[in-house]
């Protein structure tokens, strides 16, 4: 079929015949065709690369069992397939009584699917003549990721196309807009928590001249005001909270944006939202009580919301139970290992657990310190064993450099007054108590220094210890990753879904399309 072979459809609108006038107006997209088997290609007398296009095929019925376990909104991420049928945005590809539905968007296939067959993209014009050559029987090659719809289709998916056009995305799949939907209502519901323990919302820095806070790299700029001076994104508001707290705002708590310049995953995006809040007088079993009362607020609030408005979303059947199970984090570490840990203050005790990774074939992490050694090990022998709610809690005191310490009675090392929760093996809340000795922070900062490379600066903030000075009450300070919780309540296990426009590599793509006069897209150089 030539050059435009490879099209597929926007979405159109369609009606089935019976359709009332009154469903028509909700009815947005439908499968607009039923093809039926047939070799002839109708563009120029052209014929399908038959070979080509059966060397990745896969037959309907065989796509139909091998997917059918697919649960409502489910898509397989990992897989890429092809079917040979015929081309249509919303369509259903029929063989052998079998049938298939398949969703795209022009605009995403004018950039990539078209691309080795015309460099400019093609026009709009274009496409529409295409359009109107299409008959029944005609035969194309479909690729794209299996997904099963809310009404229950098994489909095959074009995830580009979902995110890069996601107000398409939001208007035809319930669950993404349920997603984002109770995002809202987690936060409310958040709020409306700490607000009714007399918590007060603040809104501290994003920019300034150092990142602050969490060990990670930062995003770097400048401003126009003062060119000279080196200006980062904050990746944590921890300092201009605590600094609130000393000057008698004794509960704060702010919910807002954070960045850290790191890679991207399923679980882990540059720029993300989280929930501190600071309390004066609260010690680590408080905060752990506060917490566990609040998740139980929200898997309840949630569940509620899913038996009504937000019924594409599965019921959170997370047991929140209090209280949750606990693991000491190197009494756990030396059981699982049979090993006891050297004396983690001493200088020789890198070297030392440098050596008991080679002993049992552990992969050293990239630049082997001894926080990121033992943040290894943790993973290792720990987070595993956190598939229900359970808090790691007296992590080293490297670990924790901006909590208060104490000689663990039974290990005689220095741990931290810190506590994580984790649910499936992944952090979702970090909690500690503050230390609030300028003394002891400034050891801990010069301790900490020594760790410094080129992804996490570690510069002693002598203003922050300036402040301290001043006396910093006894404070207990608590974090939580509003993505990840939302990910968890919603029952999605990609940070994707949870953000209005994707991740960062998605929304710096959307700003790398750009459209021509004749209304093609093409990618920009």
């Amino acid at each position: 079929m030539g050059p435009l072979q490879k099209f597929l459809l926007p979405p159109l609108r369609f009606v089935r015949s019976g359709t009332s006038a009154a469903a028509a107006a909700h009815c947005r997209f439908y499968s607009i065709a039923r093809i039926l088997k047939r070799t002839e290609a109708r563009a120029n007398n052209k014929t399908v690369n038959s070979e080509e296009s059966h060397q990745t095929r896969r037959e309907a019925l065989s796509f139909l069992k091998s997917y059918k376990y697919l649960t409502p909104g489910e898509t397989v991420e990992a897989t890429e397939l092809s079917l040979q049928g015929s081309k249509l945005a919303f369509m259903d590809l029929a063989q052998d009584s079998n049938s298939v539905q398949a969703v795209c968007l022009h605009s995403t296939l004018s950039q990539s699917g078209l691309a080795s067959l015309q460099p400019s993209g093609a026009s709009l014009m274009e496409f529409r003549t295409a359009v109107r050559q299409i008959r029944r029987g005609d035969i194309y090659s479909i690729k794209g990721r299996p997904h099963r719809t809310e009404r229950g289709q098994l489909s095959i998916l074009n995830q580009e196309t979902r995110i890069r056009n996601r107000h398409v995305d939001l208007q035809v799949n319930r669950r993404a807009a349920h997603t984002l939907q109770l995002r809202s209502s987690v936060i409310s519901e958040i709020r409306n928590f700490l607000r009714s323990s007399d918590y007060f919302e603040v809104q501290t820095p994003i920019l300034a001249n150092t990142a602050g806070g969490a060990v990670a790299r930062a995003f770097a700029t400048t401003a126009v005001e003062f060119p000279e001076r080196h200006i980062e994104l904050r990746t944590a508001p921890e300092i201009w909270l605590k600094r609130l707290v000393l000057g008698g705002f004794e509960r704060i708590f702010e919910l807002g944006p954070c960045f850290r310049n790191e890679g991207i995953d399923k679980t882990h995006n540059p720029e993300f939202t989280t929930c501190e809040f600071y309390a004066a007088y609260k010690g680590l079993r408080a905060l752990i009580t506060t917490t566990e009362k609040l998740l139980m607020r929200l898997a309840r609030a949630t569940n509620e919301l899913i038996k009504g408005p937000l019924d594409s979303l599965p019921v959170c059947d997370i047991d929140f139970a209090r209280p949750l199970r606990s693991l000491d984090f190197i009494k756990e570490i030396e059981s699982a290992m049979n090993y006891r840990l050297p004396d983690l203050a001493h200088k020789d005790s890198e070297a030392e657990i440098i050596k008991i990774f080679r002993e049992r074939n552990i992969r050293l992490p990239e630049r082997a310190t001894l926080p990121r050694l033992l943040d290894r090990l943790s993973a290792e022998y720990l987070e595993p064993l956190c598939q229900s709610p359970t808090w790691i809690v007296h992590h080293p005191e490297c670990l924790a450099p901006l909590s208060k310490s104490f000689v663990d009675p039974e290990s005689q090392q220095r741990v931290s007054a810190r506590a994580e929760l984790f649910i499936g093996g992944k952090e979702l809340v970090n909690t500690y108590e503050e230390e609030n000795s300028p003394f002891e922070q400034r050891r801990k900062f010069q301790e900490q220094a020594k760790y410094r490379d080129d992804t996490s600066r570690t510069d002693i903030d002598e203003s922050y210890l300036e402040a301290l000075e001043w006396g910093l009450p006894p404070t207990g300070g608590w974090g939580c990753g509003i993505d990840r919780l939302v990910m968890l309540l919603s029952g999605t296990d990609r940070i994707n879904d949870v953000l209005p426009f994707g991740n960062l590599r998605n929304v710096v793509s959307l700003g790398s399309v750009r459209r021509d006069t004749a209304g093609s897209v093409a990618a920009s150089p």
